[in-house]
């Protein structure tokens, strides 16, 4: 998929362009998955790939994230549900190592 405001190569399932910011234009899905994120991440995708799932920033996830672990309970319970949620939430396939199957899959010849 090409990103609309800065024309760059994006991956298909992807809300927001990780080059530029800017929102996408995709078409609805007939489901969605709940995967973590393989481009927007800081440790494990978790933050990331629930705000891919939700369509909202995952700047946005991660605050909430934060405020709830330090807030009304102790740091434990949030840093275990995201232990969990890491070992619970299959990745995200990387979107370079898929562009560059399909540009070796395209350039070997054919009957090789």
């Amino acid at each position: 998929m090409i990103c609309t405001n800065c024309q760059r190569e994006i991956a298909d399932w992807s809300n927001f362009c990780n080059n530029c910011g800017a929102r996408q234009q995709v078409a609805t899905r007939a489901y969605k998955r709940l995967l973590r994120s393989s481009v927007d991440r800081k440790i494990a995708g978790v933050c990331g790939g629930i705000a891919e799932y939700l369509e909202i920033d995952s700047t946005i996830v991660r605050l909430v994230w934060l405020l709830a672990a330090v807030v009304p309970v102790p740091v434990v319970p949030a840093i275990v549900a995201y232990f969990v949620a890491w070992l619970a939430m299959p990745e995200a396939p990387n979107p370079a190592v898929d562009s560059a199957k399909q540009k070796v899959s395209t350039a070997m010849p054919q009957g090789a």
